[in-house]
């Protein structure tokens, strides 16, 4: 299609939603600028992937889409033209190859983020076919965009001082509120209110939580905090369900923090347990301390006759229980109930614990809430405001971790960047 005029369009935010947007509108031929308030490019994708960068998950797509809970549907809407297997081929094209892990997620072959966005940024700056994408950073986007009349008037605060953008249509990637320091504050809540679109407000995602003991207090006891504070609790299995009747159930690790619980586990039942805390003020959760044992045995063992060893060298020779499992039973259970073998067989393959509270959202790995899906069209258009397009962890979902976060990010932005084509007319 030959251009009469040139169009460009202004992507605000420099994550993955927003670089995969910038990606497919420069293909199309779209000139794309770049804006973000930090110095450099995919800071929070960087720092995600020093662990091991998770860019997806290799298990079939229908069970792949569940993982979005409520928002099942229209994240399989976006995954389906950009599934796994389309991620990896993605990948491939940027010379990188991917790998599947034991647990089924799927990584680069160096397992870094570092060179994947080396290259990617490298294509998007010279591209074998399509315009050439412009990177503004330190712009801080100020939150006035005026739409009534076209282009859009969008207006920056820089080092240099304030800078006005003009585009024919917007992207915003700004992120969630879950990682302040690197650019992603939820700044852009009030703003977006403002402009009339529905917003939900932004919750902790992947998230720990503050415990509260059976006296009341929040918190552990001084002696778990202070002994064991950071200790992982490995090869235990949680299960859960909330007064709704919805049920969460999986084998893993988690972590004893100073004031509750966090880690992978716990991440993965969150959602669940951080909207029974909101109806119901509390929620309570319960680990599984030996779940390769039934009941049957544990209660055998522990009733086994143990002579003149102490419960604790009873409990560690015959079930192998940590320093940190006894001292957790101990938080549980009063001293009378840890010496009657059926109450502490019990509270042994059903330890329950109670969260009262989430940690703060800048502690989470990702948040929920955001921009209504109700608010956009298919292509993630408002409905309110023609031209403005929204794609990533502003929208309304959220996944646990695994891949399933940064796969909705790219397959949203690709869906955002297509639409803002379709918009101009490429």
């Amino acid at each position: 299609m030959t251009q009469t005029k040139k169009q460009h369009i202004a992507i605000i935010g420099a994550g993955p939603a927003g670089l995969m947007a910038a990606e497919v509108l420069s293909a199309a031929g779209v000139s794309v600028h770049v804006y973000d308030a930090m110095p450099s490019v995919g800071r929070k994708f960087l720092l995600a992937g020093l662990g091991g960068l998770n860019l997806t998950h290799a298990e079939p797509f229908d069970r792949f889409t569940t993982r979005y809970a409520e928002r099942s549907a229209a994240c399989a809407a976006w995954l389906k033209a950009f599934d796994a297997a389309a991620i990896c081929d993605w990948v491939k094209g940027l010379g990188l190859d991917t790998f599947v892990g034991s647990s089924q997620r799927i990584f680069p072959t160096d397992m870094k983020a570092a060179p994947l966005l080396r290259a990617w940024l490298h294509r998007l700056r010279h591209p074998a076919q399509g315009v050439p994408v412009t990177f503004h950073m330190r712009h801080r986007w100020r939150g006035v965009l005026q739409a009534a009349d076209k282009p859009i008037t969008l207006n920056f605060d820089t080092p240099q001082g304030a800078h006005t953008a003009h585009a024919d249509a917007v992207v915003l990637a700004l992120g969630g509120g879950s990682w302040p320091k690197l650019g992603s504050d939820g700044a852009w809540q009030p703003w977006l209110s403002a402009l009339g679109m529905d917003v939900s407000p932004l919750r902790p995602s992947n998230c720990g939580f503050d415990v509260q003991t059976r006296d009341g207090q929040i918190g552990w006891s001084s002696h778990l905090s202070g002994q064991f504070a950071g200790t992982p609790l490995k090869s235990v299995a949680l299960s859960f369900t909330d007064s709704a009747g919805r049920s969460f159930s999986s084998r893993g690790e988690c972590v004893v923090t100073a004031t509750g619980v966090e880690g992978n586990l716990i991440y993965a039942a969150s959602a669940l347990l951080r909207d029974e805390i909101a109806r119901s003020g509390s929620a309570t959760l319960h680990l599984d301390l030996k779940p390769d044992f039934t009941p049957e045995r544990v209660l055998a063992e522990v009733s086994h006759p143990r002579g003149t060893r102490s419960l604790s060298s009873h409990l560690k020779s015959r079930l192998k229980l940590s320093a940190l499992q006894l001292a957790l039973l101990h938080e549980v259970l009063s001293k009378e109930a840890m010496n009657h073998p059926g109450q502490l067989a019990a509270v042994i393959k059903r330890l329950p614990i109670t969260v009262a509270a989430t940690r703060p959202i800048d502690e989470a790995i990702s948040s929920a809430g955001g921009v209504r899906l109700e608010a956009l069209d298919a292509h993630l258009m408002a409905n309110a405001l023609p031209g403005l397009f929204v794609a990533g962890e502003m929208l309304d979902w959220e996944a646990p971790t695994g891949g399933y976060l940064l796969s909705a990010c790219l397959a949203s932005g690709r869906v955002a960047g297509l639409g803002a084509a379709r918009f101009l007319g490429h």
